[in-house]
């Protein structure tokens, strides 16, 4: 525990040297952007500009500065909304949150189910139509299916509500945690819960569907090469029924690699939602990454970049941690 936090701390640390050159890389004039041409031609405007924002220091001081705001918790102000950007990833991340867990949990739910079934039936019939549905998942672009269900199952067909995280006028419940599905529980409004989790399932469905084919294979593969394994053929010969071999004897060695890949997986959910959440108007990191992006809101950015190298962080450090779990002999390694 000790060798991997303090790796995480090195890790952070590289990331914010990463993210301060790559911002200052980035092609444009974050005076011009924040400005505007008229006013980016006045000198004075300019010098103040850049005073005030720290930009007229070296670059070696501006990235002291800069990591010396952050042990405080400081990431700066946003040059678009005129908040502190801790102000706004506290708006923004638990939204992108909420999004990102309901769509690893149904791709874990499916995923994971489909593979075993999918290793259980091997080259039959079942087998063949799950591969074929994993391809699928794995090789449709989100984006193109997002826009697809927008259209069909929210505009044409009506089956489920799209376009942002509550209906229009909605009140929204008292942030406890920033989930509007827990928040809306812990107040007791039954109204707004499920107005929450109706606009909340079409998007994560959505989200999931890669994460699904993705887990659906790697699932698959795992529990194929522990079905070959001499103690599970004697755990076969002893006359124990198929369900109960593959729950005592299949699942735990096999979730070694499934754990690995969900890892990566929710990590990657949450800092790729940018398209999902554009197109269903959940206003989440991924939103607010494109704007300040757009912006050239270099705050903003860095901010962004710093939680979601946080996020990766602790996500591997959860996943070793399960290894140990999982299997007591990689406790000492």
């Amino acid at each position: 525990m000790a060798r991997r936090l303090v790796a995480g701390v090195l890790l952070c640390v590289g990331v914010t040297l990463v993210a301060f050159l790559l911002t200052q890389a980035v092609p444009g004039d974050p005076v011009t952007a924040n400005l505007g041409q008229r006013a980016s031609e006045d000198p004075a405007a300019v010098a103040a500009f850049r005073a005030a924002n720290g930009l007229d220091k070296p670059l070696p001081e501006q990235y002291l500065t800069y990591v010396g705001n952050l042990l405080h918790g400081d990431f700066g102000v946003s040059q678009q909304t005129r908040n502190p950007v801790a102000q706004d990833l506290a708006e923004k991340v638990p939204a992108t949150m909420e999004l990102a867990l309901a769509a690893i949990g149904v791709a874990v739910v499916l995923g994971v189910g489909f593979g075993i079934v999918a290793a259980l039936y091997r080259d039959r019939w079942p087998d063949q139509v799950l591969r074929v549905l994993s391809l699928s998942g794995v090789s449709v672009p989100t984006f193109w299916l997002a826009l697809i269900a927008y259209y069909w199952i929210s505009f044409k067909l009506d089956l489920l509500p799209a376009g942002g995280r509550l209906s229009p006028g909605a009140p929204t419940p008292p942030q406890v945690t920033g989930f509007y599905t827990i928040d809306s529980l812990i107040a007791g409004d039954w109204a707004t819960f499920g107005d929450a989790v109706s606009r909340l399932v079409l998007p994560a469905l959505v989200l999931a569907s890669f994460t699904v084919g993705v887990l659906l294979r790697f699932t698959r593969a795992a529990v194929l090469e522990v079905l070959g394994d001499e103690y599970v053929r004697a755990a076969r010969a002893k006359g124990l029924s198929e369900l109960t071999v593959v729950r005592r004897h299949v699942l735990r060695p096999a979730l070694l690699s499934v754990v690995t890949v969900t890892g990566v997986a929710f990590a990657g959910l949450l800092s790729g939602t940018v398209l999902v959440e554009q197109i269903f108007g959940w206003r989440g990191l991924g939103a607010y990454a494109y704007t300040s992006a757009l912006a050239l809101d270099l705050p903003a950015i860095m901010g962004v970049s710093v939680v979601v190298a946080v996020i990766y962080i602790l996500i591997n450090l959860v996943v070793d941690l399960l290894y140990g779990v999982i299997d007591p002999r990689l406790r000492l390694s």
